[in-house]
């Protein structure tokens, strides 16, 4: 069976399991974000593992069930869980749901996450929307045989962040009293924490947060054609900036505790 033949497989049986109406966003719970799939109206509850083509999601804390359900007016796919590339899967699976939710028609993707804070004037315990990426996995998700029923061979990157989301967005959670602040996502491919030499570097080169996730997403659902809005919870100070060693129970704690905020600002990434 050829990739695209899986890819449909999987969005068949997805299609399957849903009553109503099929989903128009798509939304990637990153660590400690889970909870947001509790607000779902009537949600019906997928397990990965039944789903044709997914992997095992392994990462702490995330779940592994695909949530389907309604939300503000919207039909939304919630993935609790995702897959990561430090897990030693290869980037075909980590974008594998991304593609299955293109072909079931969604036409905005929400990926979230929780990151490193690089730049100094953002404090740790507030979101960030990115801007824009700086993926330093060393691996494409695209590299390979082009799905030309999904995309051009060749996408262009330069406004993977929709623009015009993001402004909607940010206005949105201004007038909500939220601080939110905008910026440049760096990928390492971990699973270790960075050094302080290359959170230095990255620093150099721009970049404002950095984690091990949602790059590859963000490429497979511009390939696709789709609206892209990314949430980055930061949960600690960067190596070399955090006064105390990092760790991953520490990023999940603190990814709780904002979880209201986040909430709140994916419910307005969802309806604006």
């Amino acid at each position: 069976m050829n990739r695209l033949e899986q890819l449909k497989q999987a969005a068949q049986y997805i299609r399957e399991q849903i009553s109503g109406d099929l989903p128009d966003t798509g939304i990637i719970l990153g660590s400690g974000l889970g909870t947001y799939a509790d607000s779902l109206e009537n949600p019906v509850e997928i397990p990965y593992r039944d789903i044709p083509g997914f992997v095992t999601s392994t990462a702490p804390n995330h779940k592994g069930v695909l949530f389907a359900g309604r939300k503000g007016g919207h039909s939304l796919l919630v993935m609790s869980g995702r897959f990561h590339y430090y897990e030693g899967y290869s980037m075909k699976d980590v974008i594998f749901p991304v593609q299955v939710m293109a072909l079931l028609g969604i036409r905005r993707l929400i990926i979230t996450n929780a990151s490193g804070a690089i730049n100094p004037d953002f404090r740790p315990g507030h979101l960030m929307l990115i801007r824009d990426h700086v993926n330093m996995s060393g691996m494409n998700p695209l590299i390979g045989p082009n799905l030309d029923e999904l995309g051009d061979r060749f996408p262009d990157m330069s406004d993977v962040y929709n623009r015009d989301l993001r402004k909607k967005v940010l206005r949105e959670a201004q007038a909500d009293g939220i601080e939110l602040y905008e910026g440049v996502y760096a990928m390492m491919s971990g699973p270790s924490f960075e050094t302080p030499a290359e959170i230095r570097f990255l620093h150099t080169i721009g970049c404002d947060a950095v984690g091990m996730s949602s790059v590859p997403e963000a490429i497979a659902a511009k390939h696709a054609g789709l609206e892209i809005i990314a949430i980055s919870a930061l949960a600690n100070a960067a190596a070399g900036i955090s006064p105390v060693p990092l760790s991953g129970s520490d990023v999940l704690e603190a990814s709780a505790q904002i979880a209201d905020s986040f909430r709140t600002v994916v419910d307005i990434a969802v309806n604006v």
